[in-house]
C-alpha cells in the first residue's frame, strides 16, 4: 500500500492509484462494519461494479456467508446469502484454489449458480481474502466488456485492504443487552431489551412479542425503508444502519437509529436479524451515517420509473446536505435532459436553463458547460468550493459550492446530478462518501428505470391502438368512455369497450375483460373486440353475437378466457336487450335519480364452455336514463368486495348530474384506488326528437312482384305526404327489387323509412354477394344500368350484411 501512496503525480491520475489513495485513507479509520462497507463502495466507484460483497467462512468452515455488501440489492442479481465451500460457485472456486476467478457471461452460462441470476449479461469476479483462509470478495458488473485490466487492478487492491470479519452467531436464548433485539425471520417473533421497550413506550408485561406491534407505532412514511431491513428478501446479510421515527402520545415523533445484522440460518434454526435500537434525536443533524445510503438503496430498489428514481435521489440528498438546489438529468447524446429540479420554479435556476425551458422541464446542451462535460468524461464526482470560476450555466447553480455527480451505468454515463449551495459550504469527508455512494446507486437505478419507462410507453401505445380512437355520434343518445391502466406493474391490460352503430336506429354497447395482464391478453382483447364488431354488423341478435364470439375464442386454443357484457339498444323504441358472459351487470340511472343494478341473467365467461347458453334480458329505457357498463377494476379491490363496490358505484351514479356525461364519468373514477385496469362506458338515452315512419313489404316471387312493390311504395309515400319525389323513389324500388329477384334466391323484403325529410329505401335478400357497379356499359348491353341509376338519383347508397344475407339501401332527400 505504501508503494501506491508514493507513486508519481502522473500515476495518481489513474483510477488504480486513486483507488489506492482512497483505501489508504480508509485503512487509517477504526475497524468495523462502516469501514468495510466504505471499502466495498470503492469497487462501485473505481471498478465499475454494480455489487460488491465480502463472504466470510462461518465458524464451521463449511459455508461462505455474506457479511457486508454495497451496491444494488443482491436479490436483483440472484445472489445468495451463503455458498457451500464444496460447491461449484465462483466463490468456492476462488477460496479453494486460493486464486482470483474472473467469469464473463459465456463462462457463467454453463454454471448452475448462473441460472439463478435474473440478469444474464453480467460478469463476476471472486478474489480470495487472506489467501482464501477467511473468505472472498465478490464483485458483479453489468458492463458489456466485463472487468477491464484497470478494474481488476482496483479490485485486487480492495481485496488486499479488506480485513474479513467472522459472521456473528447470536444464539437463541442468550440474555439480551437492554438496547438489543433478536428477530426470527420465519415467525416474526422478536426478543427486545428493556431499553427498546422504554423507547417505544411499551411495558414489558404489555408486549406480545410480535414485530407488528412495534411496526404499528412507526410513522407511516418511514415504514418502506424500515421494511427493507426487517424483511429477509430485501436485506442482504451484513451490518445495516437505519433511522426511523416512532409516534409519541405527546409531542413530535421521536427519531430512533437501528443497527442490525442478518445472521443466516442453518441446521440450528431460521435466519435472524440481530442488532440494537438507540435514541437518535440528538444525532440526526450529522450525515456520517451509512443509514442514509441504506435508505437510498431501499428506495431505489422499489423505484419503477425515471421520475421515481429522481425523486428518491433528491429526497436522499437535499435535506442531509442542506443544499439549496438539486438537478437530476439524463444524458441523451450531447444534451442533458433534466428530469427533476428542486426547487421547481424557473426563477431559481440560471438564465441559460430558462432559455431552454420548453415544456415541463428544460434540457441543457452539454457543450455550453465544458466543466460539466469534463466531469462526465472523467466519470467521477467533482466538487468546486465557493469562489471557483465556472461557466455561467453552472456558477449560478451553486455560488456557495457545487457538486457534480456523474451517474455511471453499464460502462456509460446515464446522466448527472448537480447539487448547489448559495452560502459558502465546506465539504466534509462524510459528505464526499455519501456523494460517491449515491452516484453509483443512482446511475444503475436510472438505467433500469429508463428501460422500464421505454417498455411502459410501448405497452401504453399498444393499449391505445387496441381501443377505439373516438366514439361515434349517436342519434337520440350520447356515449362517453374512460380507460385507466393499473397504477402498478408493467403489463398491458385486457379491458376493452366499444360502441357499434347498427341499422334501423340500433346501437350496440360492448365492454369486456380478458384474463390476465400481458401482451397475449392485449392481443386477445383486440381480436375479441374485432370479432364482436364483425358479428354485430352482420345483423345477428345479441345472444348469437356473443355465442359466435365464445365459439371463436374456443377455436383459438388459448388458455385465457374473457368476460363480456353486450347491450343492443333500440334508440327508436327506447328498449334494449342485454347479454352477459361472466361480466358485471349494467347499472341504470333513471330520469328521477333512482339507480338500479339490472337483474340480467348471465352465461359463463367466453372461452370456457363450447355449448354455453347466453340468455337475453330486456331493459326499458326512458329519455334521460343513463346506462353504465364497467369492468371489475372500478368496483373490486383487495380491500373491497364486489357487492360493496357495485353499491358504491350505484350511489355515485345517483348523485351525479347526467346533463354532462363526461363529468359523470370523471366523478365515478375520482378517488379510486386501483390495482387493476378500469374500463367505463356510459350512455345517456335521450330518445329521438322525431320518430321515424316505417313500413315493410314482403316481395313474393310472382311475375307481378315489381309492380306490387311499386304499388305498395306509392300508397305508403302518399299517406306520408310525399308528392314530387315519388317518381325517383319508384325508380329506386324497381331497380333494387328487380336485382334481388333476378340475382338471388329466397325471401326478399322491402323496407321504407322516413325521418327528417330523408327517405330510406332498403331491400334485403338471402345472398351475401354485394351488387357490383359496372365500370363501363356498351350500347348493345341489355342490363347493368340499375345500380348506376340508383346512384344517380340517391343522396347516398350502400350495402349492409344481415343475418344470412345483405341489405341494399338508398337514401333520398325530400323537399320541404
Amino acid at each position: 500500500m505504501a508503494n501506491v501512496v508514493g507513486e508519481s503525480a502522473t500515476a495518481r491520475r489513474t483510477r488504480t492509484s486513486r483507488a489506492g489513495l482512497a483505501l489508504a485513507a480508509l485503512t487509517a479509520a477504526p475497524a468495523g462494519p462502516e469501514r468495510l462497507r466504505r471499502m466495498l463502495e470503492q469497487a462501485l466507484v473505481f471498478a465499475g461494479a454494480a455489487f460488491a460483497g465480502v463472504y466470510a467462512l462461518d465458524r464451521s468452515g463449511e459455508t461462505l456467508c455474506l457479511t457486508e455488501c454495497a451496491g444494488v440489492p443482491r436479490t436483483l442479481l440472484g445472489l445468495r446469502d451463503g455458498y457451500p465451500l464444496t460447491g461449484r460457485s465462483p466463490l468456492a472456486d476462488a477460496c479453494r484454489g486460493r486464486r482470483s476467478v474472473w467469469l464473463g457471461p459465456a463462462d457463467l452460462a454453463d454454471r448452475a449458480e448462473a441460472r439463478r441470476m435474473p440478469v444474464t449479461d453480467v460478469s463476476v469476479a471472486a478474489l480470495p481474502l487472506d489467501g482464501g483462509e477467511s473468505g472472498c470478495l465478490l464483485a458483479v458488473t453489468e458492463s458489456p466488456g466485463g472487468f477491464g485490466s484497470e478494474d481488476r487492478a482496483c479490485l485486487e487492491l480492495i481485496a488486499e485492504a479488506v480485513t474479513c470479519p467472522v459472521p456473528a452467531a447470536a444464539a437463541h436464548g442468550e440474555e439480551l443487552p437492554p438496547d438489543a433485539f433478536r428477530l426470527a425471520m420465519d415467525t416474526g417473533r422478536i426478543e427486545v431489551g428493556d431499553a427498546i421497550l422504554e423507547l417505544f413506550g411499551i411495558g414489558r408485561a404489555d408486549f406480545d412479542g410480535k414485530v407488528e406491534t412495534l411496526l404499528s407505532l412507526t410513522v407511516p412514511e418511514d415504514l418502506p425503508a424500515l421494511m427493507s431491513v426487517v424483511e429477509a428478501d430485501h436485506m442482504s446479510i451484513g451490518e445495516r444502519e437505519l433511522e426511523f421515527r416512532i409516534l409519541q402520545p405527546d409531542g413530535p415523533p421521536r427519531w430512533l437509529r437501528l443497527r442490525g445484522r442478518m445472521v443466516p440460518g442453518g441446521e440450528s434454526g431460521p435466519a435472524r436479524l440481530v442488532g440494537t435500537v438507540a435514541d437518535a434525536s440528538t444525532l440526526r443533524p450529522g450525515v456520517t451515517d451509512v443509514a442514509r445510503v441504506q435508505r437510498l438503496a431501499a428506495a431505489l430498489a422499489t423505484a419503477g420509473t425515471v421520475r421515481d428514481v429522481s425523486q428518491a435521489v433528491v429526497a436522499a440528498l437535499r435535506e442531509p446536505l442542506r443544499a439549496d438546489r438539486i438537478a437530476l438529468a439524463e444524458l441523451e447524446n450531447d444534451r442533458l435532459v433534466v428530469l427533476v429540479l428542486d426547487p421547481p420554479e424557473p426563477e431559481s435556476w440560471p438564465d441559460l436553463w430558462r432559455l431552454q425551458w420548453r415544456t415541463e422541464w428544460p434540457d441543457a446542451p452539454v457543450r455550453t458547460m465544458p466543466t460539466l462535460a469534463a466531469a462526465l468524461r472523467e466519470g467521477r464526482p467533482q466538487i468546486w468550493p465557493a469562489g471557483t470560476v465556472l461557466e455561467p450555466a453552472l456558477a449560478d447553480v451553486g455560488p456557495g459550492g457545487l457538486a457534480v455527480l456523474p451517474l455511471p451505468a453499464g460502462g456509460r454515463m446515464a446522466g448527472a446530478c448537480l447539487i448547489g449551495w448559495d452560502d459558502p459550504h465546506e465539504f466534509a469527508p462524510d459528505e464526499r462518501a455519501l456523494l460517491t455512494a449515491t452516484a453509483g446507486l443512482a446511475g444503475q437505478a436510472l438505467a433500469r428505470a429508463h428501460a422500464f419507462d421505454a417498455e411502459h410507453e410501448l405497452v401504453g401505445m399498444l393499449q391505445r391502438t387496441l381501443l377505439p380512437g373516438r366514439l361515434p355520434r349517436l342519434p337520440g343518445a350520447e356515449a362517453v368512455a374512460r380507460y385507466l391502466p393499473a397504477t402498478a406493474g408493467l403489463e398491458v391490460g385486457g379491458d376493452w369497450y366499444d360502441v357499434i352503430p347498427l341499422p334501423d336506429q340500433h346501437v350496440a354497447l360492448v365492454i369486456g375483460d380478458v384474463q390476465g395482464h400481458s401482451a397475449a391478453a392485449a392481443t386477445l382483447m383486440g381480436q375479441m373486440r374485432t370479432a364482436l364488431r364483425a358479428y354485430a354488423t352482420e345483423g345477428h341478435p345479441p345472444d348469437v353475437v356473443v355465442s359466435h364470439a365464445n365459439r371463436l375464442l374456443l377455436e383459438m386454443e388459448t388458455d385465457l378466457f374473457a368476460t363480456c357484457a353486450y347491450v343492443d339498444v333500440d334508440i327508436e323504441a327506447g328498449a334494449a336487450w342485454c347479454v352477459r358472459a361472466g361480466h358485471l351487470p349494467p347499472v341504470l340511472r333513471r330520469p328521477d335519480g333512482r339507480v338500479e343494478i339490472a337483474e340480467a341473467e348471465g352465461g359463463p365467461p367466453l372461452g370456457v364452455l363450447a355449448e354455453a347458453d347466453f340468455p337475453m334480458t330486456p331493459l326499458r329505457l326512458q329519455p334521460g336514463t343513463v346506462l353504465a357498463l364497467t369492468t371489475d377494476g372500478l368496483v373490486e379491490s383487495p380491500d373491497t368486495d364486489l357487492d360493496t363496490g357495485m353499491d358504491r358505484l350505484a350511489r355515485r351514479l345517483a348523485a351525479a348530474d347526467p346533463g354532462h356525461l363526461g363529468l359523470v364519468a370523471d366523478a365515478l373514477l375520482s378517488d379510486v384506488r386501483r390495482a387493476d385496469d378500469i374500463a367505463l362506458l356510459l350512455m345517456r338515452y335521450d330518445g329521438l326528437a322525431v320518430r321515424p315512419l316505417r313500413e315493410s313489404w314482403t316481395v313474393w316471387r310472382v311475375p307481378e312482384a315489381v309492380s306490387h312493390a311499386r304499388r305498395f311504395t306509392r300508397r305508403t309515400l302518399r299517406s306520408w305526404g310525399v308528392g314530387e319525389e315519388i317518381d325517383a323513389a319508384l325508380l329506386v324500388v324497381s331497380e333494387l327489387v328487380t336485382n334481388a329477384l333476378v340475382h338471388t334466391e329466397g325471401r326478399v323484403r322491402l323496407d321504407l323509412g322516413l325521418v327528417n325529410h330523408r327517405l330510406r329505401i332498403a331491400v334485403a335478400d338471402a345472398s351475401p354477394r354485394t351488387p357490383a357497379k359496372p365500370t363501363s356499359i356498351g350500347w348493345e348491353a341489355t342490363g347493368g344500368r340499375g345500380i348506376l341509376l340508383v346512384e344517380a338519383v340517391s343522396a347516398c347508397w350502400g350495402t349492409l350484411p344481415v343475418s344470412g344475407g345483405k341489405q341494399v339501401w338508398s337514401e333520398l332527400l325530400l323537399g320541404r
